[in-house]
Formats: C-alpha cells, structure tokens, sequence
C-alpha cells in the first residue's frame, strides 16, 4: 500500500512543479485570471501531495513490526524443531526396535536356509537309497505315459505283468507313486486316438476307456474325455 502512496506523491510533486511555472508565465503575462486558476491547482497538488507523503510515512512498516514478525518466525520453526526432534530416550527405543527386527529377520532367512538345505539333503539321501530297479520303473512308466498316454492301472499292470517289463510289485508301485502325469489328459488323448484312427462312438469309448480288458481308466477320468472329446 506504502508503494501506491509514494506513486500518488510523486504525481503530486510533478504537478505541483508543473502548474508552478504555469501560474508564473500567467502572472508575468498579467493574465491575472488563469494565473489565480493556475495557482489554485497548484495548491490542489501541494495539498495531495502533503496527504500521500503523510499517507506513505504511516503505512511504511515499523521496525517493531518486523522485530514481531522476525520473532514470531523464530518461535514456530524452534516450536517446529521442538516436536519433530527425538528424545535421546525415544532414540534408544526406535534403534533398539530396528536393532530387535533386524535380528528377528536374520533368524528367519537363516532358519529358512538350514530348512531349505535339510530338505535338498535329505531328497539327495532318499534318491540315493531308492534301489536301481525302483528308478528303472519309473523311467518305464513315464515312457508308457508320455508316449502311448496308457493310465495309472494300465502302466501298473504292463511294470509287473511276466509279459510285459516284469517289475516287482514294490517297484511298479514306487514308479506309480512318484510319476507326474494328468491323467485326464492322458484318457482324451487316447480317446482321441479311438475317434480319429477308429472312427468309433463315445459310447464305445468310454466303455473302452474304462474296461478292464481295455485302458483301465477311471469312470471320471473317461468322462473327462468323453467330455472335451473335439
């Protein structure tokens, strides 16, 4: 506001020297006239200028104002600092916090790791100690599944049977037991077989899915064939 006041002030004094030298080329012209019009200007702009000088003098910030201000400033950012700064309690407390999860965290990815270990060396032991003919098996029984897509009871019965490959029972049943195979896909693709190169029903199918002089499969496993049969 100060700025506008001086603005107005020194407008005033431009007009006062302005409407000065006027009042004096209309006296020394004796055109008495426009030289009291003039001169009455002229007091008009002496006047304002007075008012804007007063004006500005007053609304020009004291130095107590900004000692307050100054003052006020310092007091927030030391109240600031007050709140945000730790304790040396509450610094302890959070170190010894962080120092507690740290320790938590390490005891856990170390227990993780011994677990982890202890379990590769105990399936490293185990696969040791399966007897040659077990591990022979289940390599057949794979073959049996990846390639001629035969059933768990199908497989089962060509490891042990005298015609077959002549495993032990002990044997087969390891093989059956650790082989990874869906047996679902295993019956559609043997369905498949039937209905493209036989050209038979899924009536038909499924019965030779299932028949124990058949595939052997399951009835939900021929379902399962029967029903996504393309």
């Amino acid at each position: 506001m100060y700025i506008l006041f001086l603005i107005i002030s020194i407008i005033s004094l431009i007009a006062i020297f302005v409407f000065g030298i006027l009042t004096i080329v209309q006296f020394v012209n004796k055109n008495k006239k426009k030289g009291i019009r003039s001169l009455l200007f002229t007091g008009g702009a002496i006047f304002v200028n007075i008012v804007a000088f007063i004006a500005f003098i007053v609304a020009i910030p004291g130095p107590e104002n900004n000692s307050e201000e100054m003052i006020q400033t310092s007091a927030d950012i030391k109240n600031e600092q007050v709140e945000t700064e730790e304790t040396p309690e509450e610094i302890a407390a959070r170190e010894a916090k962080e120092a507690e999860e740290q320790a938590l965290a390490e005891q856990k990815a170390k227990e993780e790791a011994e677990a982890q270990a202890k379990a590769e060396e105990q399936a490293k032991k185990q696969a040791e100690s399966v007897p040659r003919e077990y591990k022979s098996a289940l390599t057949k029984a794979e073959l049996y599944a990846q390639t001629m897509y035969m059933s768990k009871a199908g497989i089962y019965d060509q490891l042990t049977s005298e015609y077959g490959e002549n495993f032990p029972p002990e044997a087969a049943q390891y093989a059956i037991d650790n082989i990874v195979v869906d047996w679902n896909e295993n019956a559609l693709k043997k369905a498949q077989t039937y209905a493209e190169m036989m050209s038979m029903s899924d009536a038909a199918i499924y019965d030779q899915l299932i028949s124990e002089y058949g595939e052997k499969f399951t009835a939900e496993e021929a379902q399962y064939a029967i029903d996504n049969l393309e």
